[in-house]
This record gives C-alpha cells, structure tokens and sequence, in this order.
C-alpha cells in the first residue's frame, strides 16, 4: 500500500479505533498492525463473529513508521502487512516467524503471476501476499480530448502545454522508479549512473510541467478538476469521482507503456507474535473468495491477488488485473544503493537544489 487517504477514512478509522478500544484487555485477542484505511470493518466484524475473538487493529500511514515502531518493541502485535521492499529487507533481519502451510487451505487461490514477482520468498515462508497494485495515471479527456494511445506513456510528463495541470505521487520510488522505466532500466537499478539519469530526466522534462508531488490530495484536486493529468493509486481517483458519473466516464486510467513500479503488500507474523495460531487463521480467512471480493470491492480494486474472487467482484475498476500483472514492476531491497535513490530524491527531486 502506498500513501494516500481520503477524508472517507476518518469515519472508518473512528470505527476500527472502537473495535480496538473495546479489546485491549481481552485475552483472545488478535493484535493487527495495518495500513490506514486498508481492512472493511465488516471484515474484521465478520472474522470477530465466527471465531469468537476480538481483533484489535492499529493503523499506520507508512513502511517506515510501521518498521521504526517494530523495531522498538512492536507494542505486542502479532501481523504486519509491509510492502515487498520492507517484507525482503525485514525478513533478512528476522523480524518474521515462518509461515506454516499446513494452517492454510487457502493458498491456492493466489495467482501463480504474483508468487512469481516475490523472488526473495517464492515459497511464502514468512509472508502470504494481501494485494498487489500499481501506480497509474489518470487522464480527464474532457480536458485532453486529443488524448489517444499514443499518449500511454511516461513521456506524457514531458508535455508542457499542460504545465501546471499534472501532478506526480510524493514517492521516491514510485517516481524514480518510472523515470528508470522509461529509460529502459530496472525500477530496481543498483547502478548509480542509471539512478542519476533518472534523476535528471525528471528535474529537466517532468518536473517543470507538474504543480506538485502528492501523495495525499491528488484525487480531490483531480475530481474538482484542478488538474487533468495525474500519477496516482487509481482508487484515490476511482474513490473521489465515484458519484461524478460524467467525469468518471472521461476518465482514462492506464499503465505506461514502458511499465511501471508496482507494489506487494503481505500478511507478515511477528517472530515474537502472542497468537500465532488466530494469525494463521485470519490469513485463511482473508484468502477466502468471498472474504477477498468484499476486500476489492470496497475499494473498487482489481482482485490482482485472488483468482476466484475475480468471479465475485461487483465493481468495475479503471485498470484489467492483466494490465497490473503483465506491465508492472516490483520494488525490491535495493541494499546500499537505496541511497542513490534517496540523495536524489531528497538533495535534487523533492527538495529543488
């Protein structure tokens, strides 16, 4: 899960801080610490009703702050669900108690074209995959009527007669990783030239076109059409325009052609966890057909993760889950060279010197 929120998920968010206020004394408890607004309530309502237990869900609105809190005790939970850059590098440092299989008849439904992105864990040993999604961008052809496939690309950021009225996400990876793309590298380049070209294919052609990076706010300024061409999550954007049914019908979402970074979040046990059966569990459950079409409809996502479930699903996302599998990258623990990303984000990209 990358960041972004929605003035939607206060309410939600009050909701789940009941359920956890309510059972912080109960023995039975499940202990989880997950992504703001990335779990129904009426799933944890669900798997609280048919298991007898209470579920006590705390939110955080990034890796680093979910890993800076583990790394300083963890506050006794029992799962985590990282992103596959933080789930590599916090496996290696064993952060994570191994999976057992034999606790899960659910596995089966994760498509095959996933396990095979997680190259540092191909077995699940410490993780199961809980969704896979992409950056994309989104296009408001009442605007751009011109816009045609010819523009499915990184390049449309080069395009200066639209100075103004683009935005990119406020995520070094997401957005280095895109400029890397197009250059034809690995979003997971170790090479510092390569980063550093990135670098400044956007400080000379993309960064003087956008209004901003944003991560937060992007599909509030897209739906009021403050800005008609933007990097996004496409379910900030499908969330905002859902009752503006005449943007919503000119609205273009796409992957670029070069491809574009993705991301993997997991279901992690803590190697310390209280309650690692009920974890092994909720696992089980959330990987059920219909657990996981509740999970994607309530966020108009495609169901990338679970196969069956992509019978069950209700909504119409923007974007094919094929079209997020077959043109989408990973990002991956780029060891060291992860300060080449930072010193070009920080010192040149974000920052402006």
């Amino acid at each position: 899960m990358k960041k972004f929120s929605f003035i939607a998920a206060g309410a939600a968010a009050l909701a789940l801080s009941a359920i956890s206020a309510c059972s912080k004394d109960e023995g039975n408890a499940l202990y989880i610490y997950n992504w703001t607004y990335y779990l129904p309530e009426t799933i944890i309502e669900k798997f609280q009703d048919e298991y007898k237990v209470k579920v006590v869900y705390d939110q955080y609105a990034s890796n680093e702050e979910m890993y800076a809190k583990i790394q300083a005790g963890g506050a006794g939970y029992d799962m985590v669900f990282p992103t596959s850059d933080f789930i590599e590098m916090m496996t290696k440092q064993g952060m994570f108690a191994p999976i057992d299989h034999s606790k899960l008849s659910n596995t089966g439904n994760i498509d095959p074209r996933i396990i095979e992105k997680a190259k540092w864990d191909p077995n699940m040993e410490y993780f199961v995959p809980y969704y896979y999604g992409a950056a994309t961008i989104a296009v408001n052809t009442a605007r751009i009527p011109e816009f045609d496939e010819s523009w499915k690309t990184w390049k449309i950021f080069e395009r200066g007669e639209y100075k103004g009225k683009m935005t990119m996400l406020d995520d070094l990876r997401m957005v280095i990783g895109g400029a890397l793309m197009s250059l034809g590298y690995s979003t997971n380049s170790t090479n510092m030239e390569e980063v550093y070209a990135a670098r400044d294919l956007i400080n000379s052609k993309w960064k003087p076109n956008i209004m901003r990076f944003d991560s937060e706010a992007f599909g509030k300024g897209y739906s009021g059409e403050d800005f008609w061409i933007v990097h996004s999550y496409f379910e900030g954007i499908q969330s905002e325009i859902s009752g503006n049914k005449a943007l919503a019908e000119k609205t273009k979402v796409f992957v670029p052609r070069e491809g574009a970074p993705a991301y993997l979040d997991g279901m992690c046990i803590l190697k310390d966890a209280k309650n690692k059966e009920l974890a092994h569990i909720f696992i089980d459950f959330f990987l059920r057909p219909a657990i996981f079409a509740e999970f994607a409809d309530n966020f108009n996502f495609p169901p990338t993760v679970n196969v069956p479930a992509r019978e069950l699903v209700k909504s119409t996302p923007f974007v094919s889950v094929d079209e997020f599998l077959d043109n989408t990258s990973l990002d991956y623990d780029v060891g060291e060279a992860i300060k080449y990303y930072n010193d070009s984000w920080f010192e040149t990209i974000r920052i402006g010197k």
